[in-house]
């Protein structure tokens, strides 16, 4: 046996643990980790800026179910990378970012790019810490992990300084650890799940409001049974959307918030009482609420809740299923909710089909949902454009739906691709972004072409951060309502022809499906950018609920 880098042993345990990239940009301090990454294996994505590389490893664990890795160098790399690093954890999304340090013996000097990391990661991460010693790199690595996915999942940070990662071992000094966490998931306790079943055998009107965990956790499966079993309508957000087939007739969308208000049972799965439900104040209140999620502090938080589980979803679901009785007589209940998302969709109609220009955002979301396969993952990066857009546009399977959660992050989108395609290359990946969210991480682009990863990119232009200019123009009318929020209707479509991409403006309605084709033709990263209606905005903008 010969001599092993700290770099190396990161590499090795990320082989071990099954991880096939690396989302990095290089520096000084972290360059044994790349030595290490090409001699496992490991594909390395280099690209433009960090919080890409933070936000790719997010998206892996998604798409993947194994740990997103990101690296990044000391001091300001990690800085760029907290914004990626804070939109996993309030996304609940278990990743590990490596971060670079001055070496050991200049700590406390003033070195090039000193800063604490560990103490700026500790507020938004389960588990952050400096490895001293090379030989504890693998140790350190399990435990972060192990902490990322304890209880309510989330991000760690390691900081390993440059001659930590650089000094060499014997081989046999070191030990890469195996079975260092559980795989299984915690069963909820008997007693809860008895009486979430009596509520549910009595309800007459019940729904379920399902979110991230439910495909987190793996347990589509058992959320489409319950459903089936006790016919309940059910809505889904985040990572559970296409969980159901679009034309199931357990799925419902548009009529969310009649249903919440008219409800005598809900079943919150593995989603927060959050602004997204009037920190739940959306659901009436004489409703009894079942909750269940993985964290335990999330349970009961902002509302009163009759039975809170605190389980991994998929066991809890499994047990529920077993534990209620069939039920085949909510056919009225599911006939009212039917009958209020055709009313909402033919007020919707004249605008999906619309000719009208500049193009209504409806009537593009339509254009993308159509345009969509099976199989496609669809990427959401915007504001009010993707808000608008999104209870047209369906992903056809769980799991192949992206946004950037509940804490909002615009910029997610073309490093969520990346990371889409690099883990699926041969899966069409379609990103719809808002013109202002394109603006922050739109450069990586390049990192695109540069792998030769196609996507299909839409920009819808309206020229403005709409969500915010609303908000503005309510409140203090034109003269100033457009401060700060009207940007340039810029030709992203020239920008990444220019860098070697596909792209293609559209004007008119009757163009979208066709430029759609020609992208995902072309074989190239694409960017169809698509000038829409600045004045139209969502129902969610106009009531100004985000804010409340």
């Amino acid at each position: 046996m010969g001599k092993i880098t700290g770099g190396q042993l990161v590499a090795k345990f990320a082989n071990a643990e099954g991880i096939g990239a690396i989302f990095t940009l290089c520096g000084g301090h972290v360059m044994d980790i790349y030595n290490g990454c090409a001699e496992e294996g490991i594909k390395i994505i280099d690209v433009r800026h960090e919080q890409t590389a933070a936000h790719a490893a997010d998206a892996w664990t998604r798409l993947t179910g194994f740990p997103g890795l990101a690296v990044v160098t000391a001091g300001p790399g990690v800085t760029d990378a907290v914004t990626g690093v804070a939109n996993a954890f309030r996304a609940q999304v278990p990743m590990l970012l490596i971060g670079g340090q001055v070496p050991l013996n200049s700590l406390l000097k003033g070195g090039l790019q000193e800063l604490n990391n560990v103490e700026i990661m500790k507020p938004i991460t389960k588990f952050s810490a400096t490895v001293f010693e090379t030989e504890r790199i693998p140790e350190y690595m399990a435990m972060a992990l192990r902490e990322a996915y304890s209880g309510r999942p989330g991000p760690s940070f390691l900081e390993i300084p440059y001659d930590v990662l650089a000094s060499a071992l014997e081989e046999t000094q070191v030990r890469i650890p195996s079975g260092y966490r559980a795989k299984g998931g915690t069963r909820p306790d008997p007693g809860d799940v008895e009486r979430a079943a009596e509520l549910l055998d009595r309800a007459d009107r019940p729904a379920i409001l399902a979110g991230t965990q439910v495909w987190l956790c793996r347990a589509v499966d058992s959320l489409k049974a319950l459903a089936e079993k006790m016919q309940i309508p059910t809505y889904l957000n985040g990572a559970a959307r296409g969980a159901f087939a679009p034309d199931s007739k357990f799925l419902f969308s548009r009529s969310r918030s009649h249903a919440l208000s008219r409800a005598d049972v809900v079943i919150v799965v593995g989603t927060p009482f959050d602004f997204r439900l009037g920190y739940g104040d959306r659901i009436a209140p004489g409703a009894k609420i079942i909750q269940v999620d993985l964290d335990y502090s999330e349970l009961c938080h902002n509302r009163s809740t009759d039975v809170p589980i605190n389980a991994d979803i998929g066991p809890a679901l499994k047990d529920l299923l077993e534990a209620v009785s069939l039920r085949a007589d909510r056919d009225v209940w599911r006939r009212e909710l039917r009958a209020k998302e055709n009313e909402i969709l033919e007020k919707e109609r004249e605008f999906l089909t619309s000719d009208e220009v500049p193009i209504h955002p409806l009537r593009l979301a339509r254009e993308i949902n159509d345009f969509l396969s099976d199989d496609s993952i669809f990427i959401a990066d915007g504001g009010d454009v993707v808000t608008i857009s999104a209870n047209v546009i369906r992903t056809r399977k769980p799991g192949k739906w992206l946004d950037p959660g509940p804490l909002g992050t615009l910029g997610v989108g073309t490093p969520f691709a990346i990371a889409a395609k690099t883990a699926f290359p041969s899966t069409e990946v379609v990103a719809l972004f808002g013109d202002g969210a394109f603006g922050c991480t739109g450069f990586d682009y390049d990192t695109l072409i540069r792998f030769n990863l196609p996507v299909v990119g839409i920009v819808a232009n309206n020229a403005a951060w709409n969500q915010v200019r609303f908000l503005q123009l309510a409140r203090y009318g034109p003269d100033r309502g457009n401060l700060a929020s009207v940007l340039t209707p810029l030709r992203y479509d020239r920008v990444i022809e220019a860098m070697g991409g596909y792209g293609e403006q559209v004007v008119l309605p009757s163009e979208i499906r066709p430029a759609l084709e020609r992208a995902g033709s072309s074989g190239k990263p694409a960017c169809v950018n698509v000038i829409v209606n600045r004045d139209v905005f969502s129902a969610s903008t106009k009531s100004m609920s985000i804010y409340r």
